[in-house]
């Protein structure tokens, strides 16, 4: 420390902060959010953490100073997490058996949150173009018509509302279905059973508890930090309630199983490692960049497909079309026997 400037021992001092805190959000999938509810907001936060951490070591570097080490040491003991942040290289795809969509659609701007026309028709034709076999909306709106041609659909209704809900579209039969009915939230889980070919799949739709602030306003439209930290708090407890529902109810289905939709939380989270037991992150497998699903400053991948370890990824694209606040994802998989 003696050959640094005071700028220098000041910009390390704040380093060792930042390493502090990434180092610490490593053990937040490991906690529960109820027991620790605050500290979960960590996980929103990582990907700022590591894109600060890499910044301060290349600083470091450039600067021929010892002090990378210390980012370049938490950077290194939680590389699987940084692997969940950024894919380097894609998968060279091969023939698929199946595509995969999910996409929030926020009710295809039926309230206008977005002043351009047409923005269903563009999601209608965008679809349409891309044709998934089988695709999850959330925050689906159901409208009398739209030109969206499937053959068997599960359309169910969120708790309180008429006209909005989630959505399973499919190609392919869907011979059983249902919903979780999560209590009191308008988010929820459905799920459809689909036979392809001589197998069947059962493709869970998830819309976990959203934090139902504004991105765009000042302290994301709360008074004050305390009641922003106590929503935080608020929506931490109910997914995880909500994700022990949805492991219990597939913990009894004898099919491959695909866990898909918008989970409200990171790569980084509890309620995404509980997912995430014995399935592949398509992103993960055959994804490239950051994976950002969510329209935001930062990079945060928010919505996933996770799919059966016996399931084979062979391609996953995010798509960069502002249709949404959310972008839609897709993967090309291989039902391997």
């Amino acid at each position: 420390m003696k050959n640094l400037s005071s700028f220098e021992k000041l910009l390390f001092f704040l380093n060792s902060i930042f390493a502090f805190f990434l180092f610490a959000s490593y053990l937040i999938p490991f906690i529960p959010p109820k027991v620790t509810a605050t500290i979960s907001v960590l996980s929103l936060s990582m990907p700022i953490l590591i894109l600060v951490n890499l910044v301060c070591m290349l600083f470091w570097i450039l600067k021929l100073k010892k002090q990378f080490f210390l980012s370049l040491f938490v950077l290194g003991i939680g590389y699987i997490y940084v692997n969940a942040f950024f894919q380097f290289g894609k998968k060279e795809p091969i023939a698929s058996d199946l595509k995969l969509m999910s996409y929030n659609v926020r009710l295809f701007n039926a309230y206008k949150w977005s002043k351009k026309n047409d923005l269903d028709k563009n999601i209608y034709e965008f679809i349409n173009i891309k044709s998934p076999d089988i695709i999850s909306f959330q925050e689906y709106y159901q409208k009398k018509s739209n030109s969206l041609d499937y053959p068997y659909k599960y359309i169910k209704k969120n708790w309180g509302a008429t006209t909005s809900g989630q959505a399973i579209f499919s190609k392919y039969k869907i011979f059983n279905k249902g919903s979780l009915d999560f209590s009191h939230s308008g988010n929820n889980a459905i799920y459809a059973d689909i036979v392809f070919k001589n197998d069947t799949i059962r493709i869970y739709n998830i819309h976990l508890q959203s934090f139902s602030i504004d991105k765009n306003k000042e302290n994301f439209g709360q008074k004050d930090t305390e009641k922003l930290l106590n929503r935080f708090r608020t929506t931490f407890s109910k997914q995880e309630t909500q994700v022990k529902k949805i492991l219990e109810h597939s913990s009894s289905c004898t099919y491959k199983t695909i866990f898909m939709g918008d989970f409200n939380n990171t790569a980084f989270s509890w309620v995404y490692k509980q997912l995430k037991q014995g399935k592949k992150d398509a992103f993960i497998e055959a994804g490239t960049g950051f994976g950002k699903s969510f329209d935001y400053i930062f990079p945060f991948r928010i919505d996933f497909i996770l799919a059966d370890a016996k399931i084979s990824i062979e391609d996953f694209t995010t798509y960069d079309v502002k249709y949404s606040d959310h972008y839609p994802i897709m993967a090309r998989i291989n039902l391997e026997k």
